[in-house]
């Protein structure tokens, strides 16, 4: 602090200190003006004095003050020109009206002033017109965090590159933990002899080995058919540019040796915790094999999943071991509750309700009142066929009902069977899943990272034709308390047959099993060619649909409706079978709308193409042969424009494989 402002501090209690003394000069003058006179006389010197150093000091501050005015006023304009931060003004126009000579050499200019933002820095147009406050953006290979200051048409510009450079550094260096699993080991290897065996085991485990040495990996083998591989994110992202080719060698280099195997790996990434990442990997494995195998996901903590691979048919992996401890798990679950209620998607088809009308069955047996969620507003012609025959036995009939009712009746100790879909945007009402505690899943459908939370039980077999299918093998092991009725069979019987397009797809030995079963149990197949049938409107739209067919790719079918026009679900879903037993057609996409808002694209293959893995790209799903998606807010060409787009990232991504 300076002196005199340290001196001004002072007198201030001295102005005081001579103010008591007045006021006693006058006291004392009432009784000697003597001695007031000569007090004041006395005290006339230190007055003067102090006058003549407050106003020397007053000159002082003036001086300091002006000084120091010109020093901030010399180091502004310094700061301004010489700081490293760049400074820029703009005039309504996008011209810049001054900028500092840092931000000038950043672009290798003598001067910006008067150039546009089109010509020097266009992406900085959109961060002015959305008034966007703060967004880093990439100026002649550097980074800069700009901060905008709208109403002053002001731009600070702070180089962050080389604190971006060691971010993705620490990025690249993270850990990451991959579960490694050998699908269809056990099944090979259960008849070869053990010099056979290990001679697999050689073959495989090599194949390994070179694949993690040539990308810097640590890859331990734990049992005969699991190894854990430990890299960092730098080489996941070039795993993952490569599509992970080693899916493909494992298998191709496995059936030279008249053997198959496919692998399934789980990923965990994101997180710095080594707990998490064996969490995210082993929950990432799950999923992979959820969906059939012979596939990569990657699971990131915000919930997000990638997938790489699954491009082959699913093996068969199941047993009627399995099939019986799970229907033996619902009859406890069931005999548990004080009743079951029963719900399948959104536009339920034959397999959602016979499915449904299945477990109503196995409740049923199980002495349970059950009921079924359905909405009559949402079913397609050929269900409300079904419905219409079901109406004439009022027993059943009198099951099914609202999701507000369900709402009303569901208890604490209420079981919810989800049935022909396992994600909860899928469900009839969604927020029965939030008010019932005890959820049960039982879906065909290879998994997706959208699923309902904290199941008690999940039965998942992409394997299987159908729901139906699945719970139908239940009905075997129920207790033969009640009679299946003809209805209950043919209804059953109708999904799985719909689901396979009349036993030709996706139909494997347990399927005509099932249909048998059902078929003893008196399952009319002439009903269910009656709920099968379609009018006249149906055939002229599912034809003009189809005569709009363009071949976007050799063996790539893709037809799309009018603008205008708006198609029911199984109507579009129909046109895409159709196409597919057309000579010359490996798989087929068909474009229509579903309502005013939304476009529904449905896709089939033979198996050559994986119609899954484009849809998925679209937001939807399916299967490998048959999948589909809808999309809001988009015009037909549009729709048809992002379908290709995904169409050729599949096949580029194919070739890079």
């Amino acid at each position: 602090m300076p002196a005199f402002i340290e001196k001004r501090s002072i007198r201030y209690p001295f102005y005081g200190l001579l103010g008591v003394v007045v006021i006693l000069l006058l006291v004392l003058f009432l009784y000697n003006w003597i001695l007031s006179l000569a007090g004041l006389v006395l005290m006339i010197i230190p007055v003067y004095y102090m006058f003549i150093v407050d106003r020397r000091q007053r000159q002082e501050m003036e001086e300091y003050i002006a000084t120091l005015s010109y020093r901030i006023k010399r180091v502004g304009e310094e700061a301004l020109l010489e700081m490293p931060i760049g400074i820029m003004l703009i005039n309504d126009e996008y011209y810049i009206e001054w900028a500092n000579p840092f931000l000038a050499s950043c672009f290798d200019e003598d001067t910006l002033i008067g150039r546009s933002l089109y010509d020097v820095a266009d992406d900085l147009i959109p961060l002015i017109k959305q008034e966007i406050k703060s967004e880093i953006i990439t100026l002649r290979e550097r980074k800069f965090r700009v901060i905008h200051k709208h109403e002053e048409r002001l731009l600070y510009f702070f180089d962050v590159t080389e604190q971006k450079e060691l971010e993705q550094i620490y990025q690249n260096e993270r850990t990451v933990i991959a579960i490694i699993f050998l699908d269809n080991y056990d099944e090979l290897t259960q008849g070869m002899d053990d010099q056979m065996r290990g001679s697999i085991n050689n073959l495989v485990t090599s194949i390994l080995n070179k694949w993690a040495n040539d990308n810097g990996i640590f890859l331990k083998r734990v049992s005969s058919e699991r190894f854990i591989a430990v890299f960092n994110e730098e080489i996941l992202h070039s795993l993952e540019k490569g599509k992970f080719t080693i899916l493909d060698d494992i298998r191709e280099m496995t059936s030279k040796h008249n053997v198959s195997f496919t692998l399934s790996i789980g990923v965990g990434t994101g997180v710095s915790s080594l707990p998490e990442l064996g969490v995210l990997a082993q929950s990432s494995l799950d999923l992979a094999l959820g969906r059939g195998g012979d596939q990569v996901a990657i699971k990131l903590p915000n919930g997000k999943v990638k997938f790489y691979g699954g491009k082959t048919n699913p093996i068969e992996k199941r047993t009627r071991v399995r099939a019986r401890v799970i229907s033996h798990a619902i009859k406890d679950l069931i005999t548990a509750s004080d009743k079951v209620i029963i719900m399948g998607h959104k536009n339920p088809d034959m397999d959602s309700i016979g499915a449904s009308i299945g477990i109503y069955k196995v409740a049923q047996m199980n002495q349970k009142d059950a009921y079924i969620v359905v909405n009559m507003q949402e079913v397609d012609n050929g269900v409300k066929r079904l419905m219409d025959e079901i109406r004439t036995q009022e027993r059943l009939y009198s099951r099914f009902i609202g999701p507000e009712e369900a709402l009303e009746i569901a208890t604490d100790k209420t079981l919810l069977v989800v049935v022909d879909t396992h994600k909860p945007s899928m469900v009839i009402e969604e927020r029965l899943l939030n008010r019932i505690d005890h959820v049960v899943v039982i879906d065909h459908h290879r998994r997706g990272e959208d699923f309902i939370s904290n199941p008690l039980l999940v039965y998942m077999e992409p394997y299987a034709s159908s729901t139906s299918e699945l719970v139908t093998e239940f009905l075997e092991y129920q207790p033969k308390r009640a009679k299946i009725e003809v209805i209950e069979a043919t209804a059953l019987l109708a999904g799985i047959i719909v689901d396979t397009k009349s036993f030709t797809l996706r139909t494997g030995s347990r399927t005509f099993d099932a249909a048998s079963y059902l078929r003893a149990h008196g399952a009319d197949t002439i009903l269910v060619q009656k709920f099968m049938k379609e009018s006249i409107d149906t055939f002229k739209q599912r034809s003009k649909l189809i005569e709009s067919v363009v071949f976007y790719r050799n063996g790539i079918a893709i037809a799309k409706g009018g603008e205008f026009d708006v198609h029911d679900q199984v109507i579009i879903a129909q046109a895409a079978d159709t196409l597919l037993s057309m000579d010359g057609v490996l798989a087929s996409f068909v474009i229509a709308k579903r309502n005013e808002d939304v476009i529904g694209i449905s896709a089939r293959s033979l198996g050559n193409v994986n119609v899954q893995i484009i849809m998925e790209s679209l937001k939807g799903g399916g299967h490998l042969t048959n999948a589909a998606t809808q999309l809001s807010g988009l015009t037909i060409a549009e729709t048809e424009a992002k379908l290709k787009q995904a169409i050729d990232e599949y096949f580029e991504g194919s070739k890079k494989e």
